[in-house]
């Protein structure tokens, strides 16, 4: 089976971090955004699950994280939405070997799994099977409906969620490309701030929509 960089420092480049915005460790990544009419698109974001370890067929231990994004469409319009990660994982900013991975799995995620360890996820029968895959996503979102899924990171760099989790993530709009923002924050009692990251992943096709603070 191909790895096609995964956890190799040959396959991203280094960057500096980009600006801080003021979300904390303790923001709920829940986004509501608007047009004139006021039509609107709301993205929840839930806190990380999981985080134990995983162990592939050929015994290599990975750490994992699960989380899950719910969009829901209270325009007129049906939402297209697409979404694609890409194969190779990514290196945080600042931190040398400090690679994340993330996939998407194809079931839908459902609210009466949120209580659930991994969210309901059959993690080790997903990443056996999918773990080396370029991750995809394709859904119609129709008015007044939402639709949820599941999001793995995955790395050899030992992650830790729950709630002392270090690592915040989620899924923003800017016009009608989607972002995926990730924020790692240092086990203290302030949490600061020591790396982020964000991956453009996708695209929307409503028009006009702003983030309402």
């Amino acid at each position: 089976m191909a790895t096609t960089g995964l956890f190799s420092c040959g396959q991203a480049s280094k960057s500096k971090p980009d600006t801080v915005d003021t979300e904390t460790y303790n923001s709920v990544r829940n986004y509501e955004y608007a047009d004139s009419m006021g039509n609107r698109l709301i993205i929840h974001n839930s806190v990380p699950k999981g985080g134990v370890k995983y162990t592939d067929p050929n015994g290599e231990v990975y750490g994992y994280i699960v989380w899950w994004t719910q969009i829901t469409n209270e325009t007129a319009d049906p939402i297209e939405l697409k979404i694609d990660f890409p194969v190779d994982s990514f290196e945080f900013p600042s931190s040398s070997g400090r690679y994340i991975k993330l996939l998407i799995p194809s079931d839908t995620m459902t609210v009466d799994k949120a209580s659930l360890f991994a969210y309901g996820l059959n993690v080790k029968s997903f990443l056996d099977n999918h773990r080396f895959e370029a991750s995809s996503l394709k859904r119609t979102i129709n008015p007044k409906d939402s639709t949820a899924f599941h999001i793995v990171f995955l790395s050899k760099w030992k992650l830790v969620a729950g709630g002392s989790g270090g690592l915040r993530a989620g899924l923003t709009l800017k016009g009608q490309n989607l972002i995926y923002k990730i924020s790692a924050y240092k086990l203290t009692t302030d949490f600061p701030l020591t790396d982020k990251k964000e991956i453009s992943c996708g695209s929307i096709n409503l028009k006009n929509l702003v983030l309402r603070k």
